[in-house]
């Protein structure tokens, strides 16, 4: 379709390893023959992406997410299937291509360390060939973003791990890139730094830029993403809205509950309603299937079962969510 920016078609990557046994004697023989053993890091993942949205590509370890993202980015050759990102075939068109991409990860850096970050920003500027007008503009616009001020003029090494982090997105947007991909971009950073991160990747959206997210971090998936693609085992397992990712194990609720006397809910659970816990004698969390049980007779069928003094009502955590569909 004509709004898709990115389209990824039956995408597959294979490795060789080799099989070796322990000891002296199977190393030994290991010399002379070596048993293979083909692993499929990607097997047939395909999806689309719209121009101007963000999308959080989620998976547990080893499931094939960085895989993914670097044959997205040109970096890795796939073993067969097709990638088309704004029109180019990142690793047939890397000169033309890297010029309208951008990419930030969270445990590489691309500052250099002993020079402040505007004299790495130069660098950039140098590489990607930016006009004088153009660049000045578009940095102190960045520098004001994300509050850095003078910072950028001290040597990196002194920064801190946030202030570094965003000095990374400067150097990642400097040449005002269409596509940007962003590999665990707030690892480590405390909850301030990752609110202006996640301020900072909204506005940019909202001037236009694409944002691939892969992250660890469900918080960051659910206040930036649109749509989610989970990749568990090289395969997609999983394409489709937040609320439809909140849907895929029914619709519930998680319901806490302060209450007089603990006694009286003891006989709470009943279909569509399952216990979680009940550790404190005034304090009970319950799961409610909206579907099976309704919200509004819920909360009659709490009036008849005793007094209540407070109720919270959460969606479901993402986490058990995500955990569900890594382990089916």
């Amino acid at each position: 379709m004509k709004d898709d920016i990115i389209i990824v078609d039956k995408l597959c990557r294979k490795y060789i390893t080799y099989k070796r046994g322990s000891g002296f004697k199977e190393s030994l023989k290991s010399f002379f023959h070596r048993e293979k053993v083909p692993v499929d890091a990607v097997k047939d993942v395909s999806f689309q992406v719209k121009k101007g949205d963000i999308i959080g590509i989620l998976g547990p370890n080893g499931a094939g997410k960085s895989t993914t993202i670097k044959m997205l980015t040109g970096t890795l050759y796939p073993s067969s299937g097709t990638v088309s990102v704004m029109g180019y075939t990142p690793w047939k068109n890397r000169t033309q291509y890297v010029k309208s991409i951008g990419a930030v990860f969270g445990q590489k850096s691309q500052l250099i360390f002993d020079i402040p970050p505007v004299d790495s920003f130069m660098m950039n500027k140098a590489i990607y060939d930016i006009p004088d007008q153009e660049y000045h503009e578009r940095l102190n616009h960045l520098i004001e973003l994300l509050d850095l001020g003078d910072k950028v003029n001290r040597p990196t090494r002194v920064l801190s791990l946030g202030e570094r982090m965003k000095c990374e997105f400067i150097m990642a947007m400097l040449h005002n890139p269409k596509v940007v991909f962003l590999d665990e971009p707030t690892i480590g950073l405390d909850v301030i730094a990752k609110q202006v991160i996640r301020d900072f990747i909204r506005a940019m959206n909202e001037q236009g830029t694409t944002f691939i997210l892969t992250t660890h971090d469900l918080e960051d998936v659910e206040k930036l993403a649109r749509n989610v693609i989970i990749i568990n085992k090289g395969q997609k397992v999983f394409d489709g809205t937040i609320e439809d990712l909140r849907k895929n194990l029914g619709n519930k609720k998680v319901v806490e509950l302060t209450v007089e006397d603990q006694k009286k809910f003891a006989k709470l659970e009943k279909e569509g309603i399952r216990l979680l816990s009940s550790e404190d004698k005034h304090k009970i969390k319950v799961e409610v299937n909206v579907d099976l049980f309704p919200m509004n007779e819920f909360i009659h069928y709490l009036s008849d079962a005793g007094e209540f003094r407070d109720i919270s009502i959460q969606e479901l955590p993402m986490e058990d969510i995500i955990t569900s569909i890594y382990k089916n």
